[in-house]
């Protein structure tokens, strides 16, 4: 026994001392290391066998693969279903699930016929953003429990869609946001540290999500359509185009007909944390103003490759997302060009990302906060939050309505761009000002596929 107490002491304290290494405050470090210790523990227990199914994985980049591999270290999870309308990227699934133990998995082309396998309780999708709110709509009805990757939708409307049919299902439903949990919990520490006044009043926020070498969006050529893909079914409700491999798979999100570039593409992980530390999960700006560059040309990228995105709340913050850093931010230091600047009084600023947490004086950070600060949803594994909900029926960290009311923000950022005007929007009436910018809140779609609402 006291060989067994000594080796967890100095695991505790190899663990602290890493995480320490990674930038946070040993007050803090202490209650990531009980997070991550207590889920440690659930993920090797063996709970009621969960069934789930996988729609969109294939090999890297695939995130879908990466959701897969985050459920799998949860020893109740058995896969049994895979889906992809390329048949090389099911090959692949189903070959690795069954290496990986799960020897009843079934493959899919079709999502409808894995949705209609009622034993499946809970699907991990990742497919292009102009499904996200067709799948995920039908899984809901089907009673299945829900982790969609982010960003939530393509259009305002269909995160609407999406929004009012997991209210009225009541399955539980994960936005993959996953800078809420993940990263040893920088991201949270930073928001908590804003949200509790640690800079003072907030003056700015700063979202740096990268942008597209302009050199590189082509034109590119038409070619055949690869053997086992079926393009059209790829495609489904948006237009019908001849097949160029640059519009598929991992680039569709250069596109602004199945995703929206950089500004859905990373600013749905900064501009949500932006959200969460101004606690506006429910709400948004009121104002948006943008400048980019675009290539116009046909058979080109067509989302914005370099923009700023200036938007006003209504408690006077600014929030700017760039793809890259502002000239003359208050934030000196090399190596920050991706992630969130909070920017307060007196000069003062924190700067998160995915490697760092920075101050402009380290003790705002390694100061602990008081015993009666607001504290937030912990979380230190976005899939296993996810799991734990389908098991304890509570709210995950990042419901459907708060994943949309994040996307809202890049969708008003991408319509800015597009329009060239500055907009002001309502986020109650969840309208602009301006009838060609309300236009762009959805998109048709081509028959047969519409929103099941």
């Amino acid at each position: 026994m006291q060989k067994g107490n000594l080796s967890r002491r100095g695991f505790m304290q190899r663990s602290l001392t890493a995480l320490a290494a990674a930038g946070l405050p040993a007050w803090y470090a202490k209650e990531v290391f009980g997070l991550q210790a207590a889920q440690a523990a659930k993920q090797t227990s063996q709970g009621d066998r969960l069934l789930m199914g996988a729609i969109g994985i294939g090999p890297r980049p695939r995130r879908c693969l990466d959701l897969y591999n985050a459920a799998r270290q949860n020893k109740s999870v058995a896969f049994v279903a895979a889906c992809n309308v390329d048949k090389s990227h099911l090959d692949y699934s189903l070959k690795l699930m069954k290496d990986n133990g799960f020897t009843e998995v079934k493959g899919y082309k079709d999502y409808r016929e894995l949705l209609d396998n009622k034993d499946i309780q809970a699907v991990a999708i990742a497919v292009p953003d102009h499904w996200h709110a067709i799948i995920a709509i039908e899984a809901l009805r089907k009673g299945k429990d829900v982790y969609l990757e982010k960003p939530l939708t393509l259009t305002v409307a269909e995160g609407q869609a999406l929004v009012k049919v997991a209210k009225e299902t009541g399955r539980v439903f994960q936005t993959g946001s996953q800078q809420r949990s993940e990263f040893n919990g920088r991201f949270r520490l930073a928001v908590e540290l804003v949200r509790n006044g640690r800079i003072g009043k907030i003056e700015r926020i700063e979202t740096r999500v990268g942008g597209i070498d302009p050199y590189k969006t082509g034109p590119f050529q038409k070619a055949p359509v690869p053997e086992g893909l079926d393009w059209d079914f790829w495609q489904g409700p948006t237009t019908a185009v001849d097949y160029i491999p640059q519009r598929c798979h991992y680039e569709f999100r250069w596109w602004y007909e199945y995703s929206g570039g950089k500004m859905t593409d990373w600013g749905a992980h900064h501009n949500d944390i932006a959200q969460w530390a101004l606690d506006m999960d429910n709400s948004g700006p009121v104002e948006v103003e943008a400048t980019g560059l675009q290539d116009t040309r046909p058979n080109c990228y067509n989302v914005h490759s370099r923009f700023i995105v200036n938007y006003k709340y209504a408690n006077g913050v600014r929030l700017v997302c760039s793809d890259n850093r502002l000239p003359g931010s208050p934030d000196p230091r090399p190596g920050h060009d991706n992630g969130i600047l909070f920017v307060g009084e007196g000069g003062k600023w924190i700067f998160v990302s995915r490697g760092t947490i920075t101050a402009s004086d380290r003790k705002l950070i390694d100061e602990p906060l008081p015993a009666d600060a607001k504290k937030l949803y912990p979380s230190n594994n976005h899939m296993a939050n996810f799991l734990d909900c389908v098991k304890t029926r509570k709210p995950t960290i990042c419901p459907a309505e708060v994943g949309y009311h994040s996307v809202v923000v890049c969708h008003l950022g991408n319509i800015a761009l597009r329009t060239g005007k500055k907009l002001k929007w309502d986020p109650v009436k969840e309208q602009f000002d301006d009838e060609a910018a309300n236009k762009m809140l959805s998109r048709p779609m081509r028959a047969p596929y519409t929103l099941q609402v």
